[in-house]
């Protein structure tokens, strides 16, 4: 036998076949367990979005907390933090409406007319779509955008549908937010005590990153989507495109869903110029839209988010196609950071993320951690 040739296996088996079966055991193990979770978040989806929106307005509030408590106590502290968070959410969404509803029928007239252009653009050569083939594709394409809004009311209604369910929810998340901000320590102590000694530090660990990631994700994307709707309010008042606060709006909630959400968005832009100055000033809102692009993903998401999001675009894109298919705009609007948050810990357990700042030496001690020298996820 050669010697470069692996030793057969005592009972015939080769080595590499027993090491791709048991990784892919494993693997169906790990997603046998995601699908029971999501069985389960399905059943309780009105207390899990309660309490996932809690956590995001921690990660807005905690600062602003942390800011105040240094000449204040803790507790006033925190009731200026949401007082602040909520007047800011308030402002920020009072604008935005009132831009789209203010402009809205200006903008629905502005958007037919330049479909109408398209229309009459792809009968001629080089497409010369004829009058059905066209009816065809504007038919399917309301009836796709019939069935999104459809599903996502639908979604509401059965997650909301009943006034005890609103309660329930409400309350789950009223209280959520008071203790993950008051007690953030003691929550997480109580959860790792659950956890086996030999395994508290790893599990300590993949909680700090994955919070990191959801919280920078939280915070981030509101400063990107302000940005985003910026630039395009600059970049289309110096193009002089009609309805320029409302188009910013609809970017503005198009950013939140990253690398496809503002391009998007910017297309009814690109429609509205068409019909408003023509196909020149058109072309320009799509230059302006690949330059906005550009400058999101290459400038604002790598400085403000950092690592919080470290995906390939594509798995992005793969990201928010599976979380939509699965629950809807909701589903579009969360699956980023929680991909990426579980792309973090993924990393850390495997071993692929020397370098951060939480992979330390696991204690040698079996005892439960101090709340005093463990770390909380929602404390950072």
């Amino acid at each position: 036998m050669s010697a470069n040739q692996p030793a057969p296996a005592s009972d015939g088996v080769p080595r590499p076949l027993k090491v791709l079966s048991g990784n892919i055991w494993r693997l169906l193990v790990v997603v046998a367990g995601l699908f029971a979770i999501g069985y389960v978040l399905n059943i309780l989806f009105a207390v899990a979005f309660a309490l996932f929106f809690a956590l995001l307005v921690t990660a807005w509030a905690g600062p602003v907390m942390r800011f105040f408590e240094k000449k204040l106590p803790k507790v006033i502290s925190m009731i200026l933090a949401l007082v602040l968070i909520t007047a800011a959410i308030v402002a920020i969404l009072s604008v935005v409406v009132a831009s789209v509803v203010g402009e809205g029928p200006k903008l629905v007239a502005s958007i037919k007319s330049g479909l109408s252009d398209i229309t009459e653009w792809v009968r001629k050569p080089p497409l010369s779509l004829s009058d059905d083939q066209f009816s065809t594709l504007v038919t399917d394409a309301q009836n796709a955008g019939t069935s999104v809004a459809k599903g996502v009311a639908g979604e509401a209604l059965a997650a909301f549908g009943s006034l005890s369910t609103v309660v329930v929810a409400g309350s789950v998340f009223l209280f959520a937010v008071i203790f993950f901000l008051l007690t953030p320590n003691q929550i997480w102590n109580w959860l790792l005590s659950w956890i086996p000694s030999k395994s508290r530090h790893h599990i300590d660990v993949s909680g700090q990153i994955f919070w990191d990631s959801i919280s920078g994700y939280t915070r981030g994307v509101i400063i990107v989507a302000l940005a985003d709707a910026s630039l395009v309010f600059i970049g289309l008042m110096i193009l002089q495109v009609p309805l320029a606060p409302a188009l910013a709006a609809v970017v503005f909630f198009g950013a939140f869903i990253p690398v496809i959400g503002a391009p998007i968005a910017t297309f009814f832009a690109a429609v509205v110029a068409l019909a408003e100055n023509g196909p020149i000033t058109a072309l320009l809102v799509i230059l302006l839209t690949v330059i906005v692009g550009s400058f999101d993903g290459d400038v604002m998401q790598p400085l403000v988010m950092g690592k919080a999001v470290n995906l390939h675009p594509l798995a992005i894109v793969i990201a928010i196609a599976i979380g939509a298919i699965s629950l809807g705009i909701v589903g579009a609007l969360v699956a980023v950071p929680i991909t990426g948050a579980v792309y973090g810990v993924m990393k850390y357990v495997s071993n692929r993320d020397p370098e951060h700042p939480y992979n330390s030496p696991a204690p040698t001690s079996v005892a439960p951690p101090p709340a005093a020298a463990t770390a909380s996820p929602t404390s950072s």
